[in-house]
């Protein structure tokens, strides 16, 4: 299957098998993004590329990792480096979590379920969404570490029932997402009217039936009418002290950038944060997580583990945020980019490839392992003013 043209319909069913990529032609995330780019249709990749308004934090979480600079260290033994360590308590091989991901069916047939033997296999978490279009209990029955990613309903008892399914299904961590009390502009679902084919649904919120999520909207997008309809905005601190209360899994919450949310959130008994802007999905003009990192991890103090996510693209990105502060990275895209250029083996590529990467930029900062990575000194470079950039 191939990718329409530019404003045109699907050329083919995004359903159909991903095309025939070699993962090992796959020399980096470039590639493996050109690749997903030139098989999906069109709508389906503004689905998973775009962000909201004009999409200027989408392209300053990217900006933010370039400005960063690291002062490698010299005349150390890096014969032998090791990028293991753990996320909350448990073994992980490198410092990366695959992040939640809504609706992957959309870009091949076995959607998370696909994308979580990917993770299983190269030694990390992967995230099952609420919006999964797989249930959780198949994502788990993959095996390895999966977490799951909750948005507080409109219906609270139905929010609290979904967290328990998560427990019940085998998953050892809650993540809450607070930064979406509704979904942000995104312009390109908009214009292309976005639509979920029939048979990709949300599992965990519609089961077997159709949705508005599947019937043209009046304003555009039918996945934002959707989780309109089923996201509270009224999302407080009430709900983080009720799902600390109602669970004995670790709790992450997703989507924070103040350091004085990040301290609240430790004090409740939250067990890792996410400094993330969603992406780039949701204020348009937030600040990069990449940016916001350093003030988070200062504020908690170890109090709890801290996670960045937005615009990681290689495993040098994974070095730059170790050493600003976090403990670990969450990737969302990228696998997503693989599984719809090769299926399970193009996702699990993604995750070989920064941890390939991550390997190599440990030795060549001088680390033997992620304790060293933490310890390395930084430089922020300017942003390229406005002014100076080409137009396009």
């Amino acid at each position: 299957m191939r990718r329409a043209d530019p404003g045109g319909r699907p050329s083919t069913d995004p359903g159909e098998p991903p095309g025939t990529v070699e993962p090992h032609e796959l020399r980096d995330l470039g590639d493996v993004e050109r690749a997903a780019a030139a098989v999906l249709p069109a709508d389906v990749w503004d689905f998973v590329a775009g962000g909201s308004g004009r999409e200027h934090t989408l392209a300053a979480n990217r900006e933010a990792f370039d400005r960063v600079f690291v002062a490698s260290r010299v005349l150390r033994d890096v014969s032998a480096c090791d990028t293991a360590t753990t996320l909350l308590g448990r073994p992980v091989r490198t410092p990366v979590a695959v992040a939640p991901v809504a609706y992957q069916r959309l870009v091949h047939p076995e959607g998370e379920s696909a994308s979580a033997r990917a993770a299983r296999a190269a030694g990390v978490p992967f995230t099952v969404g609420t919006l999964s279009s797989v249930p959780v209990e198949e994502v788990t029955a993959a095996g390895g570490t999966v977490w799951f990613q909750l948005y507080w309903l409109r219906e609270r008892g139905r929010t609290l029932d979904l967290a328990r399914r998560a427990e019940d299904a085998g998953c050892q961590a809650l993540m809450l997402t607070v930064d979406v009390p509704w979904m942000g502009r995104r312009l390109r679902d908009a214009r292309n009217r976005f639509t979920l084919p029939g048979r990709v649904r949300a599992a965990h919120l519609d089961g077997g039936a159709t949705s508005v999520a599947h019937l043209p909207s009046a304003d555009g997008s039918a996945v934002a009418a959707h989780t309109a309809e089923a996201f509270s905005p009224a999302v407080t601190w009430s709900c983080v002290e009720e799902l600390r209360a109602a669970t004995r899994l670790p709790l992450i919450l997703k989507g924070l950038l103040a350091p004085e949310d990040a301290v609240r959130a430790a004090r409740l008994g939250v067990d890792a944060v996410v400094v993330s802007n969603h992406g780039g999905r949701q204020l348009d003009g937030a600040l990069p997580g990449i940016d916001a990192l350093p003030a988070v991890a200062e504020a908690v103090d170890g109090a709890c583990e801290v996670l960045v996510d937005g615009g990681l693209r290689g495993g040098t990105d994974i070095l730059k945020a170790l050493a600003l502060g976090a403990n670990g990275v969450l990737v969302g895209r990228p696998p997503v980019w693989g599984l719809a250029a090769a299926g399970e083996a193009g996702a699990r590529r993604v995750l070989d490839l920064l941890a390939e990467e991550f390997g190599d930029a440990l030795g060549l900062a001088g680390c033997a392992d992620v304790a060293d990575a933490r310890r390395l000194r930084t430089l922020r470079a300017p942003a390229v003013s406005d002014a100076r950039r080409p137009h396009s």
